[in-house]
């Protein structure tokens, strides 16, 4: 059982939505972005997508766009990512992350060797968005086989003959996109979202996550309350953007995450 099974485990125990966040590794600078990091958890986050940046991040919008750019500008590395992951679990062994992020830094690394990295490292799962299932061979299988979850994403446009391929090797949970096109593009709505949801439940026991579009604690708690949970990541990294304190976007996480947690 990973850290990510445990925690949804928990959560299913308890009632409780879980609320997932996305932060892209090295945004704005390595030592601020740990700091976020570190304090994620005590923010009411129960799951952490780390972002790796990339140069062609092809899924992500704008706002997630920069923040990997302002990374990679500041020498942010597929190695650096994982130190900062080493760093956080020297105080947090319990709260489960995922990176998140595209194929060609892992091709790179050698797929055997970023496994064990990663594994030592404290990662618990990965979402990989340009490996399709039908290259599942390539990472999914020997990363599952290493311990670590695979988490895939399915879209508004997954249809019922397209979800069991998707579904096949998915372990962790079910990452639902709301919105059709890139991240931050537009906002979820749980009367379209709900549908979706209960299709993909009637075919897993996973939880199903749903992410994209997730901009306020309100819709953070609409969109938990149809769901497993919630994933918000553009509007975090949006305010890292901006400059703001640490304190003040722990604050505005905290926020998101109460309100899914009310759900």
């Amino acid at each position: 059982m990973t850290r990510i099974d445990a925690k949804f485990a928990e959560l299913k125990a308890a009632g409780k939505k879980a609320f997932v966040s996305y932060v892209m590794a090295g945004d704005p600078n390595y030592e601020t972005s740990l700091e976020i990091v570190k304090g994620l958890p005590s923010a009411g986050v129960d799951v952490i997508e780390l972002g790796l940046p990339f140069t062609d991040p092809m899924a992500d919008g704008p706002t997630i766009q920069l923040a990997g750019q302002r990374a990679l500008d500041i020498g942010m590395t597929l190695e650096k990512t994982l130190e900062l992951a080493r760093e956080f679990r020297k105080e947090d062994d319990t709260t489960p992350i995922v990176l998140m992020g595209y194929y060609n830094p892992i091709y790179n690394r050698g797929v055997d060797k970023f496994l064990v990295d990663a594994k030592e490292a404290g990662i618990d799962g990965l979402i990989v968005v340009d490996l399709p299932p039908e290259e599942d061979d390539e990472l999914c299988i020997p990363a599952q086989n290493a311990g670590l979850n695979f988490i895939r994403l399915a879209t508004p446009t997954t249809d019922d003959k397209r979800l069991p391929t998707v579904l096949q090797n998915t372990s962790g949970f079910v990452y639902y996109v709301s919105i059709t096109g890139i991240t931050g593009a537009a906002t979820a709505q749980a009367t379209n979202v709900g549908p979706e949801v209960a299709r993909i439940k009637a075919s897993t026991d996973l939880p199903v996550i749903v992410g994209f579009g997730i901009k306020t604690p309100e819709n953070a708690e609409d969109i938990a309350s149809i769901a497993d949970g919630a994933v918000v990541g553009s509007a975090i990294v949006s305010e890292i953007a901006e400059g703001k304190p640490v304190s003040e976007v722990l604050d505005f996480v905290k926020s998101l995450a109460d309100g899914a947690h009310r759900a």
